[in-house]
């Protein structure tokens, strides 16, 4: 599992763009940046659309005060279904949402679970990290079902 001071591994996500979908490597998105980072087990589920979305969109300037230059979301769901979400939730351009389609990331940085139980398959677990420059500061891995060390309140506390 990914640790503070590891650097995060070479990744391709895809973001949806006007013209369709995009790569974008994690090289551009956390080279020479600092970068709150956190996954949700699925866009539309329970907790991600009523808790853990939404700390991250309201604390948004918080976050930025603090030193955080981009926030981004992670999931393992299409960008078209990370689109339709962030519609869904009037994200607009405040978080960058990460579509990990094929779960490459989450398992790369040990933090892919199966959710097949839940007919999910295998999904990212539920965390917040803040990266700086592509290494790792901050990581909070919250337990099955709990959501508590992963909000934006909780990565905030760490930053003062």
């Amino acid at each position: 599992m990914i640790a503070i001071g590891d650097k995060l591994p070479e990744h391709t996500f895809m973001l949806a763009t006007a013209e369709g979908p995009k790569p974008i490597s994690t090289a551009e998105v956390f080279a020479g940046k600092t970068v709150a980072l956190f996954a949700v087990p699925g866009a539309f589920t329970p907790t991600c659309s009523a808790k853990h979305l939404p700390s991250f969109t309201a604390h948004e300037a918080a976050l930025n005060t603090a030193g955080v230059d981009t926030i981004a979301c992670t999931s393992v769901n299409d960008p078209f279904v990370l689109a339709a979400w962030a519609k869904d939730q009037s994200v607009s351009d405040k978080i960058l949402m990460l579509s990990d389609g094929n779960g490459g990331f989450a398992q790369a940085i040990g933090l892919q679970m199966d959710g097949s139980k839940f007919g999910m398959g295998l999904r990212s677990r539920r965390y917040a990290m803040l990266v700086r420059n592509g290494v790792v500061e901050q990581v909070n891995v919250e337990e099955g079902g709990e959501y508590r060390v992963s909000s934006a309140e909780y990565l905030l506390a760490q930053l003062k």
